[in-house]
Formats: C-alpha cells, structure tokens, sequence
C-alpha cells in the first residue's frame, strides 16, 4: 500500500482512466456497428483479448487510486498493470497491427488502447506513480496476470475453438510451441519488472 497521492498525480490518473474508458467504449461501438451482431455478443468477443481486458483492470485501478485518500491497490499491482498496458501496447505494434485494419471511430479507439494510453500510463507511473516501495520479492505478481489470462484465453479456445491470437492459436499451432511462446512472454513480463523494481529501488536514493 502506498500513501496518498498528490493532487496532479489523482487527477492524471483520473484523466488516463477517462481516455482508457472511452478507448473501450469507442472501440465496443464500432465492433457492434461494424459486425451487426448483439450487445453481449460484442461484449463477449471483445473478452477475449488481453489488450480489452487489462485495460478494463486499468480504469477499476486508476478510479481507485484517484481518490484522496489512502488507498488500498498495492504499488506493486500498480506497476504490473502499468507493465502489461505498455507491454499489450508493444507487442500490437510489433507483431499483430498488420492483422487487422480500422477506419473512423475504431481507428481512433484502436490508438486509445494500444498507442496513447498505455504511452501516457508508462511516463505517469516513471514520473508521478508510487514507485520507492517496490522491492524484488514482488517479482512475481508481474507474471501473475498474464499467466491468469493465458490459462483463461486457453480454457476458452478449448471450449469455442476460436483463439485471439495466432501465437496460442492450438487450432493451427503444435502445443509446445505455443506453451513456449507463452513462457517466452513471461519472461519479458518478469524482466520488464526487474526494470521496474529497479527503477524504484533507483528512486528511492
């Protein structure tokens, strides 16, 4: 836990949860517009990706944090969030934006969840987050989400068939190498914290 942050750092936190919000909704509307299909339907297709999801952890997160007082989110939750927005952000650029095209309003949302947001969430935490507390045994809670969201993407392809990803797609990809794609984005999730940690661990001097 962490004392109460200051005044700019409530209201940015605030404000980026406000963008990541209507990143989610922009980005709802023009699926359900685009496909036709109903609410839920829309709703639950879009519960399949890692992007969606985590940045729905962010809006509940920085909500919680933007009040003034002291808050109960572990700082050490704070930067794996952190972490797994930049992370969802850079693996899209990398490897996946070629794989799907959007104009309009989707375009827009599209830079909302994977460009902007977590950009403005990375230099909010490095320059306002809570950061001096952050120790190495805390390592292990940024692998914990995504490991809860690759047992659950792979749960739910197994009961659907359809996969979000090609590189856990088991439907076209043999089964050690998708259990070593998903190792080798854990170990860019712990490495990324060990930065993290070291970042804090370099603040408090």
């Amino acid at each position: 836990m962490y004392s109460e942050l200051s005044r700019p750092a409530r209201r940015l936190a605030l404000a980026i949860a406000l963008l990541a919000l209507l990143s989610l909704g922009g980005q709802f509307l023009y699926l359900n517009s685009s496909r036709a299909e109903p609410l839920l339907a829309t709703a639950w297709e879009m519960a399949r990706y890692f992007t969606i999801l985590t940045t729905l952890l962010v809006v509940i997160t920085l909500v919680v944090i933007s009040r003034p007082r002291r808050d109960g989110i572990p700082f050490a939750w704070l930067a794996a969030l952190t972490l797994s927005w930049v992370m969802a952000g850079a693996v899209y650029h990398l490897i996946l934006s070629d794989l799907v095209s959007f104009d309009g309003l989707g375009w827009w949302a599209d830079h909302g969840l994977h460009s902007v947001g977590p950009v403005a969430l990375g230099l909010w935490w490095l320059v306002l987050g809570p950061k001096r507390q952050l120790h190495f045994v805390d390592l292990p809670i940024f692998a914990l989400w995504p490991s809860v969201y690759g047992a659950y993407v792979l749960a739910r392809g197994a009961a659907d068939g359809a996969y979000p990803y090609p590189f856990v797609d088991l439907g076209v990809t043999a089964p050690v190498e998708v259990a070593s794609n998903l190792a080798g984005l854990l170990l860019l999730f712990l490495l990324g914290g060990v930065v993290m940690i070291a970042i804090g661990r370099f603040a408090d001097r």
